[in-house]
Order: C-alpha cells, then sequence, then structure tokens
C-alpha cells in the first residue's frame, strides 16, 4: 500500500536491509587488488572506471581513495582520456629501463662468458652471478646485483653449470657402477 510516499511491505514482501560487507576485508583487498592488475583487459576497465568516476564529478584524490591508486595516476587517466580518448587508457609498450650496457659491452661480455674466468685472472673455474658482478665492475666500472646477472645469463641463453662433486681417492670403477648415466657399450 502507499501512503504519504512510504512503501509498506507484508512479510512477505520485506527486504533485508543490513548492510552487505565483504567476508575477510583486508584479505580480500589484496585479492581483488590482485585480480585487477591480473590482465591487461582488467587494468583497461580499472581505469576507465576512473575516468567514470571523475566524469560523474568525484575528484582524482577521491576516485585515487576509492580504487586503491595514486592521486597522480587517476590525474594521468583523465588527461590521456582527454587527449586521445578511450584507447589512451589501454596498455602501452613498457620498455622498460635502458641498459647500461652498449651492445658492443653486452657482445663482448657474452663472449667473455664462454670462456673459463682463469682467462682472465680469476681463481674460479665456472661464471656465477657474484663473479659476473664483479667482473663488470672491474672491467667496465658498471655496478650490477648478482641477481641482474645471473637474468643475464638466462637473457644470454646461457646456464649456470655447477660441478660435480668428485670424491678423492674414490675407486674409478665402483664410481661408474653407480653413475646415472652408463657408458655406451661395445658391439
Amino acid at each position: 500500500m502507499f501512503s504519504a510516499g512510504i512503501v509498506l511491505l507484508d512479510k512477505k514482501g520485506a527486504h533485508d536491509m543490513r548492510k552487505l560487507e565483504i567476508v575477510n576485508p583486508r584479505k580480500n583487498h589484496v585479492v581483488i587488488r590482485r585480480e585487477i592488475l591480473r590482465s591487461e583487459e582488467s587494468r583497461y576497465d580499472h581505469r576507465l572506471h576512473g575516468v567514470l568516476m571523475v566524469s560523474r564529478g568525484m575528484s582524482c584524490g577521491k576516485v585515487a581513495d576509492w580504487l586503491g591508486q595514486d592521486t597522480t595516476s587517476v590525474e594521468r587517466w583523465v588527461k590521456r582520456f582527454n587527449a586521445d580518448g578511450c584507447d589512451a587508457l589501454r596498455e602501452g609498450e613498457h620498455t622498460g629501463r635502458r641498459r647500461r650496457l652498449t651492445t658492443g659491452q653486452w657482445d663482448e661480455i657474452r663472449r667473455a662468458l664462454r670462456h673459463n674466468p682463469r682467462e682472465f685472472g680469476y681463481s674460479q673455474n665456472l661464471w656465477d652471478g657474484k663473479l659476473l658482478s664483479h667482473h663488470l665492475a672491474v672491467s667496465y666500472g658498471i655496478t650490477v646485483g648478482v641477481r641482474q646477472c645471473q637474468r643475464m645469463f638466462h637473457e644470454m641463453d646461457l646456464r649456470l653449470r655447477k660441478p660435480r662433486p668428485v670424491i678423492a681417492n674414490a675407486d674409478p670403477d665402483a664410481q661408474a657402477a653407480y653413475k646415472k648415466t652408463p657408458p655406451h657399450e661395445e658391439r
């Protein structure tokens, strides 16, 4: 029944008027943010929602708070949208940081890594991230972390190989019997 603008509902039509809440909001906030960042398309949609909220009169700061973004990010989205429309909100190419090594130096290092480190005056027999980091500092004056040097090995399609330990004074026949791959038999 309608009376003075108030809707009266019987028990069958009554609605639960409690506020809906997310279970474990802190944990699920992280899960939702991770999902938004998971794909280019979801990041694009996220930016669209931000620009839409600004178009409805919200400040970039308020939108940033709502979306868990930095205010400058939302401002950049709005400027890009104003300049070039929706396509400006799509993912661009991420070039990353410029290499500190020239192409020539990169090639020199690639060649050096194919040689024994002893040829360069080092006491080790094999290259590893720590030794490459040292070599780059000494030879090129460039400080590169060990983990980045390990990535360089991967980028150059090189594998780090560790020698198998050899037991001193071991019987070679007994060692051959326990090898994973037996020697080829003569036919």
